[in-house]
């Protein structure tokens, strides 16, 4: 597959930064040592696949699997996780015990529901893991080149793909496992890789070859390659790699810069070549492929205490028949002649041995009463709650038509804990913000410059309108607004009122909301400071490592930039006439327009040095020479950084630049500083031996060398003037954050954000607003040295959270708001043991907490302090990589497909594309799916109840024979046929309100994290009425049918009649039950209800149709038995109305008495007073608020009780 290539001629040599630099030959021979022992112990034979398998050095191939089953191992896995429920291993016994002669029922009554059940769910098993192997297929049937001898390549399978294999592969394409760069279609060796799969980032990472490698740069150079690679065993570390190569008889030391991770994407360079190192379940990234934390909602474990008790009361009941028995055996069974009782073959009632006839007897009772348990409650939960994920997955209101992206029920087992969360935890980059750095604003040479508004201005605009819309209303305005204070109506007005400039804000180009005609369309040169100006542009067109490329539609160039900050000075910059348009071996080209020169003017720079930004250095500095052969640093950084390097001549514009990056900071904008610095040859090339020397030293104080010598070139600067960008909000991002906490919901924002920009986001978000008492605690001026120092933070910290949480407690005013912002070091400290509890109880009293400069790992804590302190439901939503902990610690977490991968939506249990879709997800499906899986789960154990307490009245009235008085097939029909369907239409289909009903009224959230229709009190009401209808069934039957003539020819009624009058009434009661339990009937619902007593019906016809032989006692039950006398319709009339007359008396009180919030809704809307009364209807949504102290709803309130007070002072001066 040999074929010619076109190299680039790009040489990066100088370019690279600290973490790239190349040491020569001389230094890697001496540094190529490798640790000896465990951990160290791979060897890797390169281009002699075959090697790799056999012992002993066979490694896996590059198959995947993430399923939790194959073919052989499907069986087993899957039925121990069907049986590690108590409930189905208490099933499965029972179906054993029915082979056996103390079963009261025939084995296919037993064992054919459990089959159902654990058949059902296991084929949903089945269909997911399906699914995942479906997945894995599609990746391990990718193709890539490879090198199959002779200098020959061909394509094959990603699965095939053994250690030592040399691959090549192409831009845009991912790499099939970890691989040793040898050489790329650049000449230096590098290549350009995105690893947003990997660690969430967009920005490219730039890697490189070994020079020794360079030269295999074709097919046919691979036909005599060998080498050995010694290194590190497989791990999950991303970012380290110890290894070293063995090629043409030296040895060379191997780091990070030169492997290519699976699953990281090639991007900008036409082609690599690699060595395989690690395949399959040894790549790094499948080595941190941890499974999800097992979670399960409050309602499952809920259940569970249910079923226990459950079992109690069946064990109880079965040890009271089992006395029974004993005791009817030992004093009554002598005189039963009839049934042998003293045959030495017969054990089960010998009078003899009550005591062991009662033992068996147990076995017989814990069968019988079986149904008081349901067998189908999982399974039936199961597919509800797979519907209902469905319906959320295909919620139109949560498609997000930009990126094409809809909602995403990961999992299906957390549905109904939507419903109860108490705490949301959220990221705040590309979660509440979009990602995307919008250029706005900007300072040259002490002038500001930029018209357009921050989201922090609008919405503080917005805020000043409503003030002064307040003061020309009046006192009669004020009520009015009152009455209307959920902020829908007022914000309809502010929005006319404010400014039409926000319609304008709109751009077609992104990254670019720039306004100002002063700077526009070439207009900067008429501006004083031009020289300045210019030098401002060239260094945001010069001061970067982005690479350019052409879109072939527009014309113009786009970038590939490291951060998104720096693709937005490159968009600002070409918009000011410095398009970068070119990068090559070591220069850069930007085409500069002058409106005055007609054409454009090309300007080459050559590239000296580039010194990279990293987090500790917070600057990027870059030598450069131009045509004029001047040799310039160019340097861009965090203001405080800049500003302790600048010469004494070179802060003529400080004091203006200073206030305006204030001003930018108080618009909620990120900010860099711009500087420069003439440099003289001479003093260059001495600087330049001193870095050489530096970067071609041994040992590890090289990086501090390097630091030490780039402070010395990055000093005496000039500054030129600063850039402010804007994190945008997402939309709808206030509006959300309003309802949520209108519903009641608490919201916590980590981020790794500095503090000041939390606090503007804070602000343009309506987390914070003016009035609100800021309790800031940090380490700042403090040190973290000695021992002695860390105690003394730590006590220091300890004050001042014990200050704040006195400070909350004496504060009287009762509308008094307190905001906690914290540092992440700080943090690191209230997390300890000895504190943590303190700082959350502070945290808890806050009406908002910010999280400031926080890792991963203590996005995690957090989360888990605030799960296991309060004991409470939490939510995490994040976006990247970094939001990975603590998704998977909180009770759910909620994934966002935004810039930032798929990591964070990979390890979530829903995922939406937007921040504000989470107001419905919760707010709508949450609400509805716990009120549905509450009442669906109440309404079993009631129809199971009513039916197993039957079978004990039964026996208890039998004598404790261990008699069922009804047929097994209408045992095996009740839970899998006659019940389950109208059971399931409630789960999927019930609304006590409608969805737009739920955001309007968003206090209706807080049933369910108050638990209303699953606490205790509501399951034992539930339970008392199955047990009062089991009484009824019962009894009712029995008084009518004990000696009353049943049919014409005066016949009383036998066991098989009865107990077919009584499963009867049973399936009338619990069907008319679910009928009165439902809030919102649809055809579907109809029909399964009345549909499922048609079923028995229509079972009775035709199993009594069948041959006796079959269907026993039932033969023709219905048709010649029951369907002719009256009194069989009459008590199923009776005995229905007598079961749910006291349901409907208790819900008729509660609703005329003490009504739930969705009663008096549900009144308003059945008599369309929502219509035909709108004072009530608003009257009704300001009372169903929650008090909150967060939200643009709060700041209003505060802004109103601000008036009121002032209106109250003025009418008192006037009297």
């Amino acid at each position: 597959m040999t074929k010619g290539r076109i190299r680039a001629r790009l040489r990066r040599s100088h370019l690279y930064t600290f973490s790239c630099l190349r040491p020569d030959v001389k230094e890697r021979e001496e540094a190529g040592t490798l640790p000896v022992g465990p951990g160290f112990s791979r060897i890797v034979c390169c281009n002699q696949p075959v090697v790799h398998s056999r012992r002993p050095l066979k490694y896996p191939y590059n198959y995947i699997s993430t399923t939790k089953y194959n073919i052989l191992t499907f069986l087993p896995k899957a039925l121990f996780e069907q049986f590690r429920r108590a409930a189905n291993i208490y099933f499965l016994l029972a179906a054993i015990l029915s082979l056996t002669s103390v079963s009261p029922f025939s084995a296919v009554s037993m064992i054919a529901p459990l089959a159902i059940v654990v058949g059902l769910t296991m084929a949903k098993e089945a269909v997911e893991d399906w699914n995942r192997f479906i997945q894995d297929r599609k990746v391990n049937h990718r193709k890539v080149s490879v090198h199959e001898g002779s200098g020959w390549f061909s394509y094959k399978a990603w699965q095939d793909i053994r250690v030592g294999d040399v691959v090549m592969v192409e831009k845009d394409h991912f790499f099939p496992s970890d691989l040793l760069l040898l050489s790329s279609s650049y000449e230096d060796g590098i290549c350009y890789v995105e690893t947003m799969n990997l660690d969430g980032e967009t920005n490219l990472k730039v890697k490189r070859s070994l020079e020794v490698t360079l030269p295999l740069d074709d097919d046919a150079t691979f036909k005599d390659f060998n080498g050995i690679i010694k290194c590190e065993d497989p791990n999950s570390s991303l970012y380290t790699f110890v290894g070293n190569l063995e090629y043409d008889r030296k040895i060379y030391p191997l780091d990070p810069s030169q492997i290519l991770l699976r699953d990281s994407k090639l991007r900008n360079t036409a082609y690599v070549y690699g060595v395989v190192i690690f395949t399959g379940h040894d790549t790094k990234v499948m080595q941190n492929a941890t499974e999800s934390p097992s979670k399960r909602s409050t309602v499952e474990r809920q259940m569970d205490n249910i079923i226990y008790i459950l079992f109690s009361v069946l064990v109880l009941i079965s040890l009271i028949s089992s006395v029974g028995f004993a005791v009817k055996t030992r004093y009554d069974m002598p005189d039963e002649w009839y049934l042998q009782p003293y045959d030495p073959s017969n054990k089960l009632y010998n009078p003899n041995q009550p005591a062991l006839s009662g033992l068996f007897h147990l076995v017989t009772a814990l069968i019988l009463y079986g149904y008081l348990i349901p067998i189908s409650l999982y399974v039936s939960i199961e597919f509800v709650k797979f519907l209902q994920a469905i319906f959320i997955n295909r919620d139109t209101h949560m498609y997000d038509e930009e990126s094409g992206t809809c909602a995403e029920a990961r999992t299906s087992n957390l549905n109904e804990e939507l419903g109860m969360v108490d705490t949301i935890l959220s990221d705040k980059t590309g979660t509440l913000t979009c990602n995307q750095m919008d250029f706005l604003k900007c300072s040259i040479a002490g002038t500001a410059y930029g018209t357009q508004n921050s989201e922090v201005e609008i919405a503080a605009a917005k805020q000043i309108a409503m003030d002064l819309e307040e003061q020309h209303s009046g006192l009669s305005n004020f009520h009015r607004i009152e009455k209307n204070s959920s902020f829908s109506a007022a914000e309809i007005d502010l929005e006319t009122v404010i400014t039409s400039k926000e319609k304008d804000r709109k751009t077609t180009i992104k990254g670019f909301s720039f306004e100002d005609s002063r700077l526009m369309d070439g207009n900067w040169q008429h501006e004083p400071n031009l020289k300045q100006i210019v030098l401002f542009f060239r260094i945001l067109a010069v001061c970067h490592t982005a690479i350019p490329e052409l879109d072939e539609d527009t014309g113009t160039f786009t970038y590939e930039a490291e951060s998104p900050d720096e693709g937005a000075f490159l968009v600002a910059a070409r918009e000011f006439g410095f398009e970068f348009s070119k990068r090559t071996q070591s220069s850069v080209v930007v085409c500069e327009r002058y409106p005055v020169f007609g054409q454009p003017v090309e300007r080459e720079y050559k590239i000296l040095n580039l010194l990279d930004f990293t987090s500790k250095r917070k600057r990027m500095s870059v030598i450069v020479q131009d045509e004029d052969g001047q040799i310039l640093l160019l340097c861009k950084g965090a203001d405080s950084i800049i500003f302790d390097r600048l010469a004494k001549n070179g802060k003529m514009f400080l004091d203006a630049t200073t206030r305006h990056l204030n001003e930018y900071g108080d618009a909620g904008l990120r900010t860099l500083a711009l500087a420069y610095k003439n440099l003289e040859e001479s003093e260059y090339n001495a600087w330049s031996n001193e870095f050489q020397k530096a970067k071609n030293s041994i040992g590890g104080d090289r990086e501090a060398m390097l630091e030490m010598v780039s402070d010395m070139m990055e000093k005496d600067l000039v500054l030129v003037g600063a850039t402010a960008v804007e994190d945008k909000l997402q939309e709808g991002v206030p509006q959300c954050i309003d309802k949520l906490a209108q519903a009641g919901l608490k919201i916590w924002v980590l981020t790794g954000d500095k503090m000041e920009t939390a606090i503007n986001i804070g602000f343009s978000c309506s987390l914070l607003r003016q009035g609100m008492k800021q309790i800031c605690i940090s380490t700042i001026n403090m040190e973290e040295g000695s021992q002695d120092s860390k105690e003394a933070v730590r006590e220091n910290i300890l004050m001042q959270v014990t200050n704040a949480s006195q400070t909350i407690k004496l504060e009287k005013d009762p509308y008094a708001a307190f905001a906690l912002i914290i540092d992440g070091k700080a943090l690191q400290y209230a997390l300890e043991d000895g504190m943590k509890h303190q700082f959350l109880n502070l945290a808890v009293d806050c009406a908002s907490v910010i999280c400031c400069r926080v890792s991963p790992k203590q996005k995690a804590l957090v989360t888990r302090l605030v799960k296991e302190g309060t004991g409470k439901t939490t939510l995490a939503i994040g976006d990247g990589a970094n939001d990975v902990g603590m998704i998977q610690e909180a009770d759910i977490g909620v994934g966002i497909s935004g810039a930032e991968g798929m990591q964070a939506v990979m390890a979530s249990d829903f995922s939406i594309a937007q921040f504000r879709f989470l107001e419905r997800l919760l707010l709508v499906h949450g609400h509805w799916c716990y009120k549905r899986i509450a009442k669906m789960i109440c309404y079993f154990f009631y129809k199971n109840i009513a039916f197993g307490l039957t079978l004990f009245y039964f026996e208890a009235f039998a004598g404790f024979s261990g008699q069922s008085v009804y047929d097994d097939w209408y045992l095996l029909s009740f839970n899998v046929i006659l019940t389950s369907l109208p059971v399931i239409s409630l789960g999927v289909f019930e609304q006590d309100v409608s969805s737009d009903v739920c955001l309007e009224f968003p206090a209706l959230y807080q049933q369910g994290p108050k638990n209303l229709f699953f606490d205790w009190q509501r399951i034992f009401g539930w339970m008392g009425n199955g047990v009062c209808s089991s009484l009824m069934i019962f009894f009712l039957n029995i008084i009518f049918f004990y000696d009353q003539a049943f049919r014409a020819e005066g016949q009383t009624a036998d066991m098989s009649a009865i107990g077919t009058v009584m499963f009867t009434c049973i399936i009338w009661a619990v069907n008319c039950q679910i009928a009165l339990a439902m809030s919102h009937f649809t055809w579907i619902q109809h029909a399964l209800v009345w549909g499922s007593i048609f079923m028995w019906y229509l079972f009775l016809v035709l199993y009594g149709s069948l041959s006796p032989s079959i269907s026993g006692d039932a033969y023709q039950l219905l048709v010649e038995s029951l369907a002719p006398a009256p009194a069989y319709w009459g008590t199923t009339l009776l005995v229905t109305l007598a079961c749910n007359m006291p349901y409907f008396a208790r819900i008729s009180f509660q609703r005329c008495f003490n009504p739930l919030d969705h009663h008096v809704i549900q009144e308003i809307k059945y008599y369309r007073k929502d219509v035909e009364d709108e004072f009530m209807w608003s009257r009704e949504r300001s009372k169903a608020r929650q008090k909150t102290k967060i939200g643009f709803t709060a700041r209003v309130e505060a802004k109103m009780r601000q008036l009121k007070t002032k209106l109250q002072k003025k009418q008192s001066s006037l009297s």
